[in-house]
């Protein structure tokens, strides 16, 4: 007699959907296999199956129409299909752009996402990758600047590298500060860039729209922008902090213009450039309230090319960033090999001149 191995083919009548939630027992009782051999295939295991079996498992489950746990997946494959997305502001274009980029490349991945947001707040940041870390995900990706706070920052990374270390893997939008595969924006040069486009068009007078100092991106686009202005031997005419917010940048915008009368030089406007669009946006509220035209005695530019620029007027001048792509570029960066040395992709920013910045004589 030859012998007999428990996923051997045998002979079994063809039963109807059991009374009640189908178990995976059932499934492998229909497939004719083992309870290992149909967890392997339904659960997502690392276990080579052979494919006649893995057919078997498959039309058995679809017979009985069976549907895996997810929480069964996760323990077989020590992970789950779950990658989490850490972001400031769902609210900002910026970052609803990216999150669109990361989940359409995560269904393409049959992957799910799930969505923390920090509201710039790293103490809270922490916390939720410290909560995916648990819930074990498969991935966190990170968006967003880093503050100029080595404490948090150290704290983080000390999270993350807990993370990894338990199988995890970590990607992120961000300066290369938290030692992980990283999507860098070339945020100074971009800025420097626009800058001195600026200048070329004819513009002498500059206030510049800083955002928080303790934000890297805000230090980085401002040193970019403040580059570009002494290679020509120009001072801005004045600085604004404030949030990096629509509101933050009204407030800001609100007070300037408050002041007195705009500076203007030999008839030329001044130019007030912003960290980003949503500052922009809400300097152009600003302007519009008081009463100043934009761009006739006031031009304003911006950064990032948020999609929600196409119902602003005057059209507004600033630098593109294709974002859905840098968020499908963070997400490729985990589910590629992670071996290997830690990998980086770099984008620059494309220089976008509008009406919203008239070239002046």
């Amino acid at each position: 007699m030859s012998p007999v191995t428990p996923d051997a083919p045998r002979r079994r009548a063809r039963r109807s959907r059991p009374d009640g939630p189908v178990t995976l027992d059932d499934v492998a009782r229909e497939a004719g296999v083992s309870l290992a051999t149909a967890s392997r295939v339904l659960n997502g295991s690392s276990r080579v199956v052979g494919e006649a079996l893995r057919e078997r498992v498959h039309a058995a489950a679809a017979q009985l129409d069976y549907s895996a746990n997810a929480q069964a997946q996760a323990m077989a494959r020590g992970r789950s299909g779950v990658v989490g997305l850490v972001v400031h502001d769902i609210a900002d274009p910026y970052f609803s752009s990216l999150a669109a980029g990361v989940t359409a490349r995560a269904e393409a991945s049959d992957v799910i996402v799930t969505l923390a947001v920090t509201g710039g707040d790293p103490v809270r940041e922490l916390q939720h990758v410290a909560t995916l870390r648990r819930q074990r995900v498969r991935a966190v990706l990170l968006a967003g600047s880093r503050w100029a706070d080595e404490e948090s920052t150290d704290a983080l990374r000390a999270e993350l590298d807990a993370f990894r270390a338990s199988g995890g893997q970590v990607a992120a939008v961000t300066q290369d500060v938290l030692g992980v595969d990283t999507v860098l924006i070339d945020n100074a040069g971009a800025a420097r860039r626009l800058s001195e486009a600026m200048v070329g068009i004819g513009y002498r007078e500059f206030v510049l729209l800083e955002g928080p100092e303790d934000l890297l991106t805000a230090r980085e686009r401002t040193a970019g922008f403040l580059a570009g202005l002494r290679a020509h031997g120009i001072e801005p005419v004045a600085h604004l902090a404030g949030p990096f917010t629509r509101d933050g940048a009204y407030a800001s915008t609100e007070e300037f213009l408050a002041r007195g009368p705009l500076p203007r030089v030999e008839g030329r406007r001044p130019l007030l450039m912003a960290a980003n669009d949503v500052m922009a946006v809400g300097a152009l509220a600003a302007a519009r309230d008081a009463g100043v035209d934009v761009p006739a005695d006031l031009a304003i530019s911006g950064f990032d090319d948020i999609p929600t620029l196409r119902d602003v007027a005057p059209a507004l001048t600033t630098v593109r960033l294709p974002l859905r792509g840098i968020g499908e570029a963070v997400f490729d960066l985990v589910v590629a090999d992670g071996d290997g040395p830690l990998r980086q992709e770099r984008f620059e920013g494309e220089v976008l001149v509008r009406a919203s910045t008239p070239p002046q004589t």
